[in-house]
């Protein structure tokens, strides 16, 4: 009786561990058909999306082409790119933006000339040179700046840089009498204020790029006798020249699109781009004309937006191949 019983016992367990292996595998095999059917869902994901960005930057493409290119047509090429007159609502209308988009390459080239150094170095010194105490400090500083609406940016310029350049053209101009005079609205504004508005952009992008920089790099650097600054600007920054170009590029993104603050402070005139004129923008001339544009006017508008956009891929274009063609040199 007692040998049957170990006998059944024996059967119990086998069947039980049996039975648990049997468990066990189909756990497994059931884990990775769930696996496998995640892999392929997340991937499916990720394909719609990159297709969705591809599919947007195509339709904004060919929209910008059917709106922008009658009035090329209309007008002609030539008359509209290389005329100085901007007269649309004339009795014999005239469409030339030679001087707007001047204004708006100067302008850019300008901005860019200011405040990439500045932010830059800004970017060098929160990341290499301050303690973790004044860097607390200086980063919220800085992300506040990214986060004013640019149109206090523009009443900030309009109140307080205006004034000053008015009374730095009064003291220049004071015995001219051909140059108007326009209270300070003028390219210096905007310009001031556009390299103020890319700090941020430059400073955070330039920072992570510094920060992302390998350690060692600095200590060999040291270790070989470099002094701080010289590792700084011979190792460091170098080593971070993709970020940094790509802090570049957002910022000439940010200027170049930007209209609600330079309309405030640029005086938006169309005219040549000296210092002390008052100028218009490429954005600010389609956002002080487009609520009241009609026909051939309103057509005109949406060139000027397709020459905006244009102007953004070339210079896109432009950074990447001096980025690539740095990279291969590398190699």
């Amino acid at each position: 009786m007692e040998k049957t019983i170990s006998l059944s016992s024996k059967g119990a367990v086998e069947d039980k561990v049996g039975s648990s292996n049997t468990v066990k595998e189909m756990s497994v095999k059931g884990g990775n058909r769930s696996k496998s059917f995640s892999e392929e869902f997340m991937r499916i994901i990720f394909t719609v999306c990159g297709f969705a960005a591809v599919a947007a930057v195509a339709a904004i493409t060919i929209y910008m082409l059917i709106a922008g290119v009658p009035a090329i047509f209309k007008v002609g090429i030539a008359e509209m790119l290389f005329g100085t007159v901007w007269a649309p609502t004339a009795a014999e209308p005239s469409f030339g933006i030679a001087y707007i988009v001047l204004t708006s390459v100067v302008g850019t080239a300008a901005s860019i000339v200011i405040g990439v150094p500045v932010g830059l170095l800004t970017a060098v010194f929160m990341s290499e040179v301050a303690t973790p105490k004044v860097a607390k400090v200086v980063k919220p500083a800085v992300e506040l700046l990214a986060g004013i609406p640019s149109i206090v940016y523009g009443l900030l310029g309009l109140l307080i840089i205006n004034p000053l350049m008015g009374k730095l053209e009064m003291a220049i101009f004071a015995d001219s009498e051909t140059h108007v005079m326009n209270g300070g609205a003028n390219l210096i504004s905007a310009v001031l204020v556009l390299a103020i508005m890319i700090l941020p952009t430059v400073i955070n992008s330039s920072e992570t790029a510094l920060r992302a920089v390998p350690m060692h790099l600095r200590q060999a650097s040291l270790a070989l006798g470099a002094t701080p600054t010289q590792t700084i600007f011979k190792v460091t920054i170098p080593a971070a020249k993709s970020g940094i170009i790509t802090a570049i590029v957002l910022g000439i993104g940010r200027a170049v699109g930007e209209a609600m603050a330079i309309v405030l402070v640029s005086g938006n005139t169309v005219n040549v781009p000296l210092p002390f004129n008052s100028v218009r923008f490429l954005t600010t001339g389609i956002v002080s004309e487009m609520g009241y544009a009609s026909g051939l006017h309103r057509e005109a508008l949406f060139t000027i937006g397709l020459v905006l956009f244009a102007f953004i891929m070339v210079i896109n274009i432009i950074i990447n191949k001096i980025l690539k063609g740095g990279e291969s040199n590398e190699k």
